[in-house]
């Protein structure tokens, strides 16, 4: 009896002890998602908790520390350039989200369909992607550079010539926008094409039934169905555009923040800063500000769409 007892103790205590299914999901989950997350932490929270230590010294880049306090921010506060750099930063992320948002929704759409053609239009579009980023600056430089690059000879033959792309401090941020564009719409296009991909034809059928034109139901069935992608398109081209994922490469080659800083954005002034001149404290404060500013927006894009569900009235 002893024994039996024993037994059907040893069972409820396993019983107790074994984890559901739901559990088991769980923690497969944040095991899957562990190593990336370590990757974040070193790579990126580790530097960007020793950039917001530095920004309290004064560093002479010989290994000279000095704590300084808030002076760094405070001249930055009082630096022109900064705020000039601030303002380039937005008007940059202002025109390139829309733009890229447009082009990889319009790109998806028109190669959503499974035939071989818009297989190779979809090649087609994504192989900037692959390309370096200095090497599709330097190309594009070349092509728009005054009187002897393609561009220039074109609107020359035109008779629109004397446009200085990137000397014409009107032009050299659109000049940076178009090239960025150009090279990011295909990776968001592949986003999009996701996102469609998951829409039921049945929805469509039904439209079309009820005598729907292509009009009706892209605004009606297609765009609020792809809202929690339009959610992730919008979010990561802002937090690239304002961080300078892409537009570092691309303005450094090009215009090297110039002409009269018109492309000169944060990433840009910060890297000038600390490898040009050798202020690392200086940067650093820039740089702690601009990842406050990032998390900021990322915040409130987070408010205004309730983290992307985009809810709204039945």
């Amino acid at each position: 009896m002893t024994t039996i007892a024993q037994s059907a103790a040893r069972r409820r205590h396993a019983g107790r002890t074994r984890l559901s299914a739901k559990h088991r999901e769980w923690i497969a989950g944040y095991l899957f998602v562990l190593p990336d997350a370590l990757g974040l932490f070193i790579f990126l929270g580790v530097p960007m908790a020793l950039s917001l230590v530095l920004s309290v010294f004064e560093v002479n880049g010989f290994g000279g520390y000095s704590f300084v306090g808030a002076r760094n921010y405070l001249r930055m506060w009082n630096d022109p350039l900064f705020w000039k750099g601030a303002r380039v930063t937005a008007l940059y992320a202002a025109m390139l989200v829309p733009l890229l948002y447009v082009c990889g929704l319009g790109l998806a759409l028109l190669v959503q369909r499974t035939d071989r053609f818009n297989a190779i239009m979809r090649s087609m579009f994504f192989a900037p992607h692959m390309v370096s980023l200095v090497v599709v600056a330097l190309v594009w430089q070349f092509m728009v550079v005054d009187k002897i690059g393609v561009v220039s000879r074109l609107t020359a033959a035109l008779d629109i010539g004397g446009i200085s792309l990137l000397g014409d401090p009107n032009f050299a941020l659109i000049t940076i926008v178009l090239v960025s564009v150009w090279f990011l719409m295909g990776f968001y296009m592949l986003i999009f094409l996701g996102g469609l991909q998951d829409i039921p034809r049945q929805y469509y059928e039904a439209a079309m039934i009820d005598g729907a034109g292509a009009i009706a139901r892209f605004w009606f069935i297609t765009l609020p169905l792809l809202k929690p992608t339009s959610f992730f398109v919008i979010m990561v081209s802002m937090v690239a555009a304002v961080a300078g994922a892409q537009a570092f490469d691309i303005i450094y080659v090009m215009t090297k923040g110039g002409p009269a800083n018109a492309t000169s954005v944060l990433i840009v002034y910060i890297y000038q800063q600390a490898f040009g001149f050798g202020a690392f404290g200086y940067a650093a404060a820039m740089a702690s500000i601009l990842v406050v500013a990032l998390m900021i927006v990322t915040a409130v894009f987070f408010a205004l769409t309730r983290g992307g569900r985009f809810h709204h009235e039945q």
